[in-house]
């Protein structure tokens, strides 16, 4: 647009007919739907550019007779997880990006609320993401765990799995991937792309209702997308308090700290334990 012009999806009148003003998102039940399938798409496009690349790793250190065992193996090397993170934020950032461009503004910020502001984000992610790891997820799993064998050990394994091959420099990789890189492309997968065109598509529902529903299917996305049912309850619930942080604030910042926090907290207990080193 030239001379001040400013498009349909910019003008007041688009964002005075959103259902929620400080969350943007598509403007369009159209639009909502193409994001929805886009997300689609980009997740399944990272399961299959996750195995590429662990594959591509393989053939180049020769090694690709291996890929079956080392794909199986437990836990896997740090290789092979960084591998397979990379190619899943390939394919789900696609889908953040191409959704942004095809049916949004080209800009993060306004389709997504991709901006993280030192006060109150800084300070609300952290505590929410300490409160979530030391006293919500053990409260809610309270009268699971004796029902479950070896429920410690169990409960522990997709982060054994994603960080206890590691150690030295790799260690330290793989820390920075799950603590810093994971939070962004997460939260700009579930509580962006995903959260915000559903709660566009729930927007005749009211208000409150649609911010119940985008921020309650889109935890549950979350949880189901890490594909383990032992934990399957305590991602949704944290899912729903990242969601209930972007659709109140408008912003991704205290999802994504709090995303952080409650990462490096897990972290930190696999230093301690001597699984990661």
């Amino acid at each position: 647009m030239h001379n001040g012009e400013m498009s349909p999806r910019n003008s007041p009148e688009s964002r005075s007919s959103h259902p929620t003003p400080h969350i943007i998102g598509p403007t369009s039940a159209s639009d909502a739907w193409t994001w929805l399938a886009l997300a689609a798409v980009g997740f399944i496009a990272g399961q299959v550019f996750g195995a590429l690349a662990v594959a591509v790793w393989a053939a180049s250190t020769g090694r690709l007779g291996q890929l079956q065992h080392l794909v199986s193996e437990f836990p896997p090397p740090e290789s092979v997880v960084v591998s397979s993170l990379v190619g899943l934020w390939v394919g789900l950032l696609g889908g953040v990006l191409l959704a942004s461009k095809v049916r949004g503004t080209h800009s993060l910020v306004s389709d997504y609320g991709f901006r993280i502001r030192a006060w109150p984000d800084l300070p609300l992610g952290i505590a929410v993401g300490l409160a979530a790891q030391l006293v919500v997820i053990p409260v809610i799993y309270l009268p699971i765990e004796h029902a479950v064998p070896h429920f410690a050990k169990n409960f522990s394994r997709p982060a054994v799995r994603l960080t206890g091959g590691s150690h030295g420099a790799g260690a330290a990789l793989i820390a920075i991937c799950v603590v810093l890189l994971a939070p962004i492309v997460e939260e700009l997968f579930f509580r962006g792309l995903v959260m915000r065109a559903l709660v566009r598509l729930s927007a005749p529902l009211g208000r409150v209702v649609s911010g119940v529903v985008a921020v309650s299917v889109s935890a549950l996305a979350f949880g189901l997308a890490h594909a383990e049912m032992l934990q399957l309850l305590g991602l949704v619930v944290v899912g729903i308090f990242l969601g209930l942080l972007a659709y109140k604030t408008g912003r991704l910042g205290p999802s994504i700290v709090t995303h952080a926090t409650f990462n490096l907290m897990a972290v930190i207990v696999l230093v301690q334990s001597g699984t990661l080193r």
